[in-house]
């Protein structure tokens, strides 16, 4: 068991839009194996679209909308062939307004990797999705993209690094110049020179040199090599050494440091020296908190958790996909598991691991993984699978909503289809649904107005069923529980709020603010009562 949980690698790759992200992946996948020729994020020459963008809105838009999982077995370069290393990894959408669906998948990994543009350095994505790994104390690498392109000096960006995203760093590879004059880089980590040669599918070239000889000049030139030396003496004197960074006990596993690569994921350049330091340096599956006790990887019994339902994933057959993180143990097809939640015995027969949308069924999994298991309506995010044992992992919290629209049905043939449709999308945790004691119209609310676009495409070109938007006013909504003993307030509440009461899709009463004085008198008038803006409390 041991040895299947040390040859596992879970990681997400999250960065503000278009960092690069998509791009890092499909050459990630590349070096997997996995396929043959990347694809485009998006492209009017290439016919090939990205692999982890495997739905229709996404290769028309170059934009991801939701997480894909992928794995592959891994050997790093010069050592013999055999998959040594077991590589899972969820490319998440950079847009803010699909951040809930990253958020969680960050509870899923035991480390990231965040793609930043050499030109635009730091952004607010970044800059959120950062705090959530630092909360979490998640081991992260950065890989600094788009070096082929004029960018900020790379001194100025490490300075921006430690001080936007609050945590040192330290350069595991040096740039050669970069733009039009970008010659490659030096691999402190490896200790070797990697040469630039702008092609998208091709490996660059490796030189094992010592940067002290004339040697280097002869591949760089003598104005570069002068420089790349001064530039590494000041490496060495500045920051912490590679060595109490790397390691067991090291500063990068207990998430107080970053290594930093440089290189041009659509040019393939730098990204198989950091998937090498990478499978060699990263954290294999870690202790997971739930609420009763610290559950370790190498426990036998199995327990795991729901972290994402994608509806449609295959859509001639409708089907919904509840993916699980394996915690502890081993996943075993066909083993009988307890749903706590709903106390029933479960059986899976087809089990699945992905790529993106590709699939194939499993016979085991092992701590670290990711399954994926067929779910008619059973499921909900942050459920608890196990063998009996009565766990609960939590943390996977939905967002309270900041956009606020009706839903009517455009289309009175297509009601079932709708329906189905509304309820399957819900499930993913992309929108929440709220359903206005009032007048009983459904309210969808989202964090952002691209869901929006996003539910009424799917609906359309996945479900056949038409769906059209109506303003409503709304500023929050906040879920609504009482102190012990002032059941009465609550009611009184209700009554007073009633045509602002709302049910969500679990029966909870939810209280819809139509501003923010209102909602602030509320919390005065009505001080025994709790107002939560995550569902989870």
């Amino acid at each position: 068991m041991n040895e299947q949980i040390e040859r596992r690698r879970t990681f997400a790759i999250i960065s503000h839009p278009d960092a690069g992200k998509t791009t890092l992946t499909e050459k990630l996948l590349l070096f997997g194996g996995q396929i043959q020729v990347a694809g485009a994020v998006k492209s009017n020459k290439i016919r090939k679209t990205a692999t982890s963008d495997w739905m229709e809105i996404e290769k028309q838009r170059g934009i991801s909308v939701t997480t894909s999982v992928m794995e592959f077995d891994y050997s790093p370069s010069g050592e013999p062939e055999g998959g040594c290393y077991k590589i899972n990894i969820l490319d998440t959408p950079g847009h803010q307004d699909f951040a809930e669906d990253t958020f969680r998948t960050l509870t899923a990994v035991d480390s990231a990797i965040i793609v930043v543009d050499a030109a635009k350095g730091v952004e607010t994505q970044t800059r959120k999705l950062m705090n959530v790994c630092r909360m979490r104390k998640t081991p992260v690498i950065i890989f600094v993209n788009k070096m082929d392109r004029e960018g900020k000096d790379p001194f100025d960006l490490l300075d921006e690094l430690e001080q936007e995203l609050q945590i040192n760093v330290r350069p595991f590879s040096w740039p050669i110049n970069q733009g039009q004059r970008f010659k490659g880089v030096y691999n402190i980590y490896e200790q070797n020179l990697n040469l630039f040669q702008p092609d998208k599918q091709k490996v660059t070239d490796k030189v094992e040199i010592d940067i002290n000889t004339d040697e280097l000049e002869k591949w760089v030139g003598d104005d570069d090599a002068s420089r790349l030396r001064e530039d590494l003496e000041m490496i060495e004197g500045v920051y912490p050494a590679v060595s109490d960074v790397n390691g067991p006990d090291g500063l990068y596993l207990s998430g107080d440091t970053a290594p930093v690569f440089f290189g041009s994921a659509l040019n393939n350049f730098g990204v198989q020296e950091l998937l090498d330091c990478f499978v060699q340096i990263a954290p294999c599956p870690r202790p997971v908190m739930a609420e009763e006790r610290e559950v370790r990887p190498d426990e036998p019994k199995f327990t795991g958790f729901i972290f994402k339902i994608t509806a449609n994933i295959d859509p001639n057959h409708r089907s919904c996909i509840a993916f699980c993180k394996v915690c502890s143990g081993r996943f075993v097809r066909n083993a009988p598991y307890l749903h706590i939640r709903n106390g029933k015995t479960l059986r899976f027969s087809s089990p699945t691991q992905f790529m993106a949308q590709r699939k194939e069924t499993i016979d085991e999994a092992w701590a670290g993984d990711i399954v994926g298991l067929p779910d008619n309506g059973i499921f909900k995010i942050g459920d608890t699978l196990t063998e009996g044992e009565n766990l609960h992992f939590r943390g996977l919290p939905s967002f309270s909503p900041e956009m606020f629209k009706y839903i009517e049905n455009a289309d009175p043939m297509k009601t079932k289809q709708l329906e189905k449709g509304i309820s399957q999308l819900m499930d993913e945790g992309v929108a929440q649904l709220f359903v206005n004691q009032f007048n009983g119209r459904k309210i969808i609310g989202t964090v952002g107005q691209l869901q929006f676009e996003v539910i009424q495409y799917r609906l359309e070109n996945e479900y056949n069923a038409k769906c059209r938007w109506e303003p409503v006013s709304l500023h929050k909504a906040c879920w609504i529980s009482c102190q012990p003993g002032y059941e009465q307030e609550l009611e009184n509440f209700k009554k007073r709020k009633y045509q602002y009461m709302a049910k969500d899709r679990d029966g909870r009463d939810v209280f819809l603010a139509d501003s923010g004085y209102v909602l602030s008198m509320a919390q005065q008038d009505f001080e025994h009562l709790n107002f939560h803006f995550t569902s989870e409390f």
